[in-house]
């Protein structure tokens, strides 16, 4: 036995090895990620945070395990502006499956009902025509809206229906993408619409006004607010990467602020601006805009114009703000 080996005796469990921590570090803007099938949102946040050893990360609304495609994932200073990827609209591809219902009106659910799908292109255009503009739409049981600090889909799981009230919703577009009349089943369409559209709900009552019903049989979510799939990465992907291949996914902080309006301030008013005190402005009233300083490239929060004022809503700190300017 070699001299430096400690023999263990019989019975006597070795200690384990000391757990490795990761050294954190501080990391700011967007990552487009192309989430895959059957991952939660939440779980890809994790693995992804993990990859990149980040201090702070957060995701920009929840996307369904059954689900894949776009989910940015903010680290840092992104994460103050993670609830303007909330609200804003989403773009999906939806796959229907026509003639079949389901429980829960996916794939995975059991079918409960089968009709003859007898429809042409043009009944197929006044359906999608029916429910494009406002809209009212019931909440699936199985979604992840609360009652009693519950999501439906527990109570779902457990065979309980909740009551539940329409909400209303907007459908910008709806744009057919792919049918076939040798093969009627399978309809393919892009939709635009505000947050918190239900597409399986979309995809039932698209169904029973073609007079064959229909269930959800695949959904990719293509686009949010101004970034769409274009330079997303998939998760497999990153993890073959180096860190520093990964670093150059990450997109700039003020991505998901892109298609506001623009004000630059200048030193004396941009220091004023971070501590919170109104500027005037000669820009037009605006209910967004976000906020650079002099070198018109490091972000410094997000405002709203009212009056001729710029009044802030969103700032960053000075750290970040420093942690933020160009190199």
């Amino acid at each position: 036995m070699s001299a430096d080996v400690t023999p263990v005796a019989a019975g006597v469990v070795a200690p384990m090895p000391p757990r490795v921590r990761i050294q954190r570090r501080a990391v700011h803007g967007v990552l487009l990620l192309d989430k895959p099938i059957g991952l939660s949102s939440n779980d890809a946040l994790q693995k992804v945070k993990r990859l990149f050893r980040a201090e702070k990360a957060g995701h920009t609304g929840t996307l369904d395990p059954l689900a894949t495609g776009l989910l940015p994932i903010c680290f840092g200073a992104a994460t103050k502006f993670s609830q303007v990827s909330l609200e804003a609209d989403k773009g999906y591809r939806a796959t229907l499956h026509l003639g079949q219902r389901t429980v829960g009106g996916d794939r995975e659910g059991e079918v409960i009902e089968e009709r003859p799908v007898q429809v042409d292109r043009a009944l197929i255009d006044a359906a999608c025509a029916r429910f494009t503009g406002p809209i009212s739409q019931l909440p699936p049981m199985q979604s992840a809206l609360k009652h009693n600090g519950k999501a439906l889909y527990e109570y779902a799981r457990a065979g309980i229906t909740i009551e539940r009230q329409p909400r209303q919703v907007t459908i910008h577009r709806i744009d057919i993408i792919a049918w076939q009349a040798d093969r009627p089943e399978t309809l393919v369409i892009d939709v635009l619409c505000t947050k918190g559209t239900y597409i399986r709900t979309l995809a039932e009552d698209i169904g029973e006004a073609l007079g064959c019903g229909a269930h959800l049989s695949g959904l990719r979510r293509i686009a949010s607010g101004p970034v769409d799939l274009r330079g997303s990465v998939t998760l497999d992907a990153l993890t073959a990467m180096s860190e520093s291949e990964r670093d150059a996914r990450v997109l700039p902080v003020d991505v998901l602020l892109s298609d506001w309006p623009a004000v630059h301030l200048s030193p004396e008013d941009a220091g004023r601006f971070l501590s919170g005190m109104r500027r005037r402005t000669g820009q037009a009233d605006a209910e967004r805009v976000r906020v650079y300083g002099p070198d018109g490239r490091a972000l410094l929060g997000s405002a709203h114009i009212t009056a001729g004022e710029l009044i802030a809503d969103r700032l960053l700190s000075p750290l970040e703000v420093q942690a933020l300017q160009p190199s």
